[in-house]
Parts: structure tokens; sequence; C-alpha cells
């Protein structure tokens, strides 16, 4: 596979799965180039079908990371750090290969970076208090995005993601193995934001984000990942996951998915909406939903 060679500045994607390829198609539809990296042949073919220009490169082999595009406006980095470690060296690799520095990067970290909040609501001023190995990673990452950006002077802009749900992105086979949830009264709060909605910010982020800023990209809506299933099987129209106690589910649920019950905020989405001026498509689920059923 031969790299991509944008003709003049041009967006590139870093981590183009479903949020970059609804980005990407915003991007184009303004009349720009866009490029993404494609670590496999079958990566970099579905990439051109959607008209985006593949660029080879493979994170965990710095080496290959050696025909990036020379002149970007847009660095959108979606690619998540490694499943282990304190850091993230995928992200470090990128930047230290670039030829030369983009104008604007656009990063997508997490809420988890957060930790536990016990139901607050919380804004962007909040402390980082990481609880998980998979927070603490994207901690480091923004901080070592932050000191990049710094040095290079290139305007950097992090955007906290929730839970992302859309089309194609429901928990229906959860639901449909009856799986069991949290009781209502003891579920933690958690926020979620459609997919739509959070390429829209992405854009809105890489054009009118302050510099050095970090923004909450969110509903604005909180409810409970338990709620939020109920809601999904209702909409789908399947039984409702059983009920268990907070207790039970300690004794019983992956180590993974106890780590979303162990932490519980509320975003407030306040500065996305009024320094961005994004209006949301779908500010609450009862909006969402049903534009994700067509699909699924």
């Amino acid at each position: 596979m031969t790299a991509t060679e944008p003709h003049g500045p041009c967006i590139f994607i870093v981590g183009c799965g479903d949020i970059g390829q609804r980005v990407a198609r915003l991007e184009l539809a303004a009349g720009n180039s866009v490029a993404a990296l494609a670590r496999s042949d079958d990566s970099a073919r579905t990439l051109a079908a959607r008209g985006i220009g593949p660029v080879w490169g493979d994170l965990d082999h710095p080496d290959t990371l050696n025909q990036l595009p020379a002149a970007l406006a847009t660095l959108y980095y979606f690619a998540p750090p490694p499943p282990t470690g304190g850091d993230d060296p995928r992200l470090r690799a990128l930047l230290a290969a670039l030829p030369a520095p983009p104008e604007r990067v656009v990063y997508i970290s997490t809420s988890g970076v957060y930790g536990d909040c016990q139901g607050a609501w919380i804004d962007e001023a909040a402390p980082l208090q990481p609880r998980t190995d998979r927070a603490r990673r994207r901690v480091a990452a923004e901080s070592a995005l932050l000191a990049w950006s710094g040095r290079q002077g290139v305007p950097c802009i992090i955007l906290r993601v929730p839970g992302i749900y859309g089309p194609g992105r429901l928990p229906v086979e959860r639901i449909r193995q009856g799986v069991p949830v949290v009781h209502p009264a003891e579920a933690p709060y958690s926020n979620r934001i459609h997919a739509d909605d959070l390429a829209a910010a992405c854009r809105a982020a890489a054009r009118q984000g302050r510099p050095g800023a970090a923004y909450n990209l969110s509903d604005g809506h909180p409810t409970t990942m338990t709620d939020y299933f109920q809601r999904v099987a209702d909409a789908l129209g399947l039984p409702r996951p059983p009920l268990v106690s907070l207790a039970e589910a300690r004794r019983t649920f992956s180590p993974a998915m106890l780590s979303f019950l162990e932490e519980s905020k509320r975003l407030d989405n306040r500065r996305m909406l009024e320094e961005l001026s994004v209006v949301l498509r779908y500010p609450d689920l009862a909006s969402g939903l049903p534009a994700c059923l067509a699909e699924v």
C-alpha cells in the first residue's frame, strides 16, 4: 500500500473508525481534503471508498510513520492508548513523526479522567482524579499533548467524551442475552452523546475551540446506565434486563463493567454549547434513540 499525499493542507484523522468517518464526512461536505492513517489494506480500501485518502502507518510501530502528510490544517487524534501501561506511546510516536506541526490539534479524551464525583455536576475545572488504568493513560496523553503543544506553539483542544451511542452502537446483544443491570435506586449517574452530535462537536472544536481548553462533550441530560439499557430495551420491544443489587453486581460483574459502576458524575456541557456554538440534534435519549433504530 502506498501513501496518499494530499495537495495542500489537509484534514488528517488518526483513529478513523466510526466517529472519525463521521467527522470526515462533515469535512468532505465542506469541500476539504481529508486523509487518515491506515494500518492495513482493508482499512485503506474502506477509507478510499469513502473519499478519504489512506496514509500507511501503524502507531505501534513508529518506524512505519514515515509517510505522513507534510501540511496539515487540522489533526484529529481519535486513536485510543494501548490497553496496558501508564502512558500513551502511540500519541507520542505520532507527534514525533509529524514532518511539520499542524495548524491545530483536536484530541478525544474521556470523561473518565474525572474519576468518581459521587453524582455531582462537574465542569472542566474539576480536578482530574482517574481511578482506572484506562483513565490514567488518558490523563498522561492529555498532559503529553499539552506539553508538546506549548513547545510547538500549536493550538490544541481536548474533548472529554462519555459513552457514545448511535446507529450500530446500541447494546442490543447484551439486552437480548438478558445480562442484568443494577437496580435503579443504586445505579450511578452516567453520561452520553449521540455519535452525530459528537462528530459535529469535534468539527466545531477544530474551528473555534479555545487553544489549550478542554470541553465536556455530552448531551447534558445524564441518567443512569440502568435507565439507558431499559430505554433501549423498550425502544426495541425487548424484555428489560433483570435487576440485581449493587452488592450482587460487585460479586458477579466483570472488572470492566464494574469500573463504570464505581464512578458517578453528571457532566456540565455549557462550555461546549457556549464556546463551540454546538446545537445538539439529540439533546436527550428521548430524541436520540429513535434516530438509531433504523439501522438496528
